[in-house]
């Protein structure tokens, strides 16, 4: 069984494997261009901006918001994951998959965007004028320290009067709308998923068989609301500032929201 090798977190081993990617392949990587386009729009960010994507994954994002204009640093746990945005970059590979209009984009910089492996709980060796954590890329700690740690790392890592935003899911409604069993076939694999809503964490198991050998991981998310990050940000020194609850930046509203997408800021001096 793959649990035999995963390493103390969970994140760490499952993040690390290629099952994760084949996976979750289909996410709607267009919605999510739209929304950093509105995003640094909104935040009012020049060209001349350094942008941390903080849990890049493979950095598709990352090489997105470069293709806006940005200066780019991706960072993220995953070895392998940082591997493969570094031959993606190299290679001038990056997937179209993303782009809702291709007027919006210009020919990827290489030579202002890079990614390195790096632990989120800590601060990080340069400060930006944004660190953006996005689709829930937050509360997966084994210590709850951790959160006020990562928080607080942020911070650390934003320059006086620089932008945090965490587009974290919107707790509640996913608790209510909880789906206790699917399965999902990618690439021939048949993921079976069991979910459920226990001590304060959302957990979804995954079973699936690949080459006659049987995997089975555990994702674990602590079910935080705003309460719980505004308490962070208020222990960090960081101040919200503004609440969406969806990719297109309407209003926050805890019932109906699909996101819990915040923006924070750290004072100037």
């Amino acid at each position: 069984m793959s649990t035999a090798s995963q390493t103390d977190h969970w994140y760490a081993s499952w993040f690390d494997t290629p099952y994760y990617h084949i996976l979750y392949r289909d996410r709607d990587y267009e919605e999510a261009g739209a929304f950093m386009r509105r995003l640094t729009q909104r935040l009012e960010l020049s060209t001349a901006s350094h942008i941390m994507d903080l849990a890049c994954g493979r950095g598709r994002h990352s090489m997105y918001l470069n293709r806006l204009g940005y200066r780019v640093t991706g960072v993220d746990l995953s070895p392998s994951s940082i591997a493969f945005a570094k031959a993606q970059l190299r290679n001038n590979t990056t997937s179209t998959s993303i782009v809702e209009n291709e007027k919006y984009l210009l020919p990827l910089d290489a030579s202002r965007i890079n990614f390195e492996v790096h632990n989120m709980t800590v601060p990080y060796e340069t400060q930006f004028d944004a660190v953006f954590n996005l689709f829930t890329s937050f509360g997966y700690f084994d210590d709850v320290e951790d959160n006020v740690n990562t928080i607080k790392a942020i911070h650390a890592n934003l320059k006086p009067g620089g932008y945090g935003v965490i587009d974290f899911m919107n707790a509640p409604q996913v608790v209510k709308n909880l789906v206790p069993f699917n399965e999902k076939t990618e690439e021939g694999i048949t993921f079976k998923q069991w979910r459920r809503f226990e001590n304060g964490h959302i957990y979804k198991d995954i079973k699936f068989t690949d080459q006659e050998r049987d995997y089975h991981f555990t994702e674990r998310v602590s079910a935080l609301d705003l309460s719980d990050f505004t308490d962070y940000f208020e222990k960090a020194g960081l101040e919200l500032i503004d609440v969406y609850g969806d990719y297109k930046l309407n209003n926050f509203d805890e019932s109906t929201s699909e996101r819990l997408i915040m923006v924070v800021r750290k004072p100037a001096i």
